[in-house]
């Protein structure tokens, strides 16, 4: 029988009979057990209260909308015209179900969904590594941070930087890595400074992204815009799949970043988050425990209703926020692009945004430094974001895996903080070695492969560790291997073309 713990119960001593039955996990994996305790109740859902609770959405959207919407998006766009962006669609809508599959296993365990992954076979030590080093890989290069700080140069200096301005440019980005650091320092917890700026940065690149369009794009181009999201006349050819795939992978959030949000949905206090504590900012925070492991609840009853009504808050952060705000902000960088931009232009790096830049400044000069300023703030609110998912992905493998980090005298703030320190070391290093838009390239097609691997295990954590009452109806279950099946086709023609050239 389940024994007392804490004022709580242990499910791991819980006979086979009452395991296997659907209130409780049938089986803890490979991580210690969760303790049994209430769900706590959510606000009553309302207008107001939405306001409150909703946040991972708008930090994970600030995330999103950056490098594939300002640099991908219209590159695609003009090249092969807005009748392929159905991919956009389809991956959105895709990585909307990902989330929403990950954040159930957070919202019943109190754990990010690199907790449910640690639990499955071979272990937490490898499932750390593994998903450590796919980290680094796809948000290890400081693409973003080397994107904004030319069109900052841009709308400084009245030109696009070119090569004799690299010193510069490599000096602003590094500059721009420091405030990253500076503004995940400072606040409550990390996610509700995020989230704060977030809002911000949202509200500014939309309302330029709405006037500039309702300004200088006929009602006609937007319609046909529009129809190019939802259907498809066939894949161009020839074609760039390295193009493709990064912009089938940048639509949302793109691997690592679809992760995160569940570690943000914790430290928002969703559900069982509220019960295990979040990551405290190294200036004004206050040492909030974080546990190592998470807690559950027996799915009945008063339990089971608040279940449903903590579920309404995350379909509404999610689909209402994230996956709104990530459609219009691809649509409206990509009906802008394609209205301004002669079709079949190859761009390649920042020539989508100095190109709208400069056919506005043809209008009035001002729109010159506002266009770039734009593109600047799309660019670093990602670069922040990203800095924060590495650091977080790889805090949270360490504090969950390991008995030595969670042993450190400051706790899990010093993980956090060590690492985006060292992280940002690399950044200023790297970020004079290639350029830019390369950078992002290798970022982006790297976020397809984690959602091919990261889509199968959270098909099988949810039908593992959940008890039957709170898992995903079959067709989501179906929506999760369809995802893994989409990113792996577009994976497999980028890998495919990568090793031909390799082979000439």
């Amino acid at each position: 029988m389940a024994t007392a713990e804490g004022g709580a119960l242990s499910v791991g001593s819980t006979s086979a009979a009452e395991a296997r039955g659907s209130v409780l996990p049938a089986t803890a994996g490979e991580l210690p057990a969760w303790e049994v305790t209430e769900l706590p109740a959510p606000p009553a859902f309302g207008f107001r209260n939405l306001l409150k609770v909703i946040g991972p959405g708008a930090v994970m959207a600030a995330t999103s909308i950056g490098g594939g919407e300002w640099l991908v998006g219209p590159a695609a766009a003009v090249k092969y015209s807005s009748s392929i962006f159905l991919i956009a669609t389809v991956s959105i809508a895709l990585q909307v179900l990902f989330n929403l599959e990950a954040i159930r296993y957070t919202l019943y365990t109190g754990e990010p969904i690199y907790g449910g992954i640690m639990r499955l076979k071979p272990g937490p030590r490898f499932w750390a590594g593994f998903y450590s080093v796919l980290g680094f890989f796809q948000l290890g290069w400081p693409a973003l941070a080397g994107s904004a700080a030319a069109t900052l140069l841009g709308a400084w200096m009245g030109r696009m930087p070119g090569a004799p301005d690299q010193p510069a440019q490599a000096a602003v980005a590094t500059g721009l890595i420091v405030a990253c650091v500076l503004i995940l320092s400072f606040g409550g917890t990390v996610e509700r400074m995020l989230e704060y700026f977030a809002w911000t940065m949202l509200m500014v690149v939309f309302l330029f992204l709405i006037v500039v369009n309702v300004a200088f794009v006929p009602l006609s181009h937007w319609a046909q815009t529009f129809a190019g999201f939802f259907r498809f006349s066939g894949l161009p050819h020839p074609i760039d799949w390295g193009l493709i795939g990064a912009l089938a992978a940048t639509a949302g959030s793109g691997g690592i970043g679809n992760l995160t949000v569940t570690n943000w949905v914790r430290d928002k206090g969703f559900g069982m988050g509220s019960k295990v504590g979040s990551i405290p900012s190294a200036i004004g925070g206050h040492q909030i425990p974080l546990s190592h492991v998470g807690k559950v609840f027996e799915a009945s009853g008063e339990n089971l209703s608040r279940w449903h009504e903590w579920l309404r808050y995350v379909h509404a952060d999610q689909i209402w926020v994230w996956g709104l705000f990530c459609f219009f902000g691809m649509y409206l960088n990509v009906n802008l692009a394609t209205a301004i931009i002669p079709a079949g232009t190859d761009l390649q790096g920042l020539a989508a945004g100095a190109y709208q830049a400069q056919y506005l400044k043809a209008i009035w000069p001002g729109f010159w430094f506002l266009t770039l300023f734009n593109g600047f703030w799309i660019l670093f609110k990602t670069q922040l974001g990203n800095t924060d998912i590495l650091v977080r992905t790889i805090t949270d493998a360490l504090w969950m895996s390991s008995p030595t980090a969670r042993g450190l005298t400051r706790g899990i703030r010093a993980i956090y903080y060590g690492i985006l320190v060292l992280f940002s070391v690399w950044g200023a290093v790297m970020i004079r070695s290639a350029s830019p838009f390369q950078l992002f390239k290798v970022l982006a097609n790297m976020a397809g492969i984690v959602l091919v691997i990261a889509g199968i295990q959270i098909f099988i954590v949810n039908r593992r560790f959940l008890p039957r009452a709170v898992r995903p109806p079959a067709w989501r279950e179906i929506g999760l291997l369809v995802c893994s099946g989409f990113y792996a086709f577009f994976a497999f023609f980028v890998i495919r073309d990568l090793v031909r050239s390799l082979m000439r």
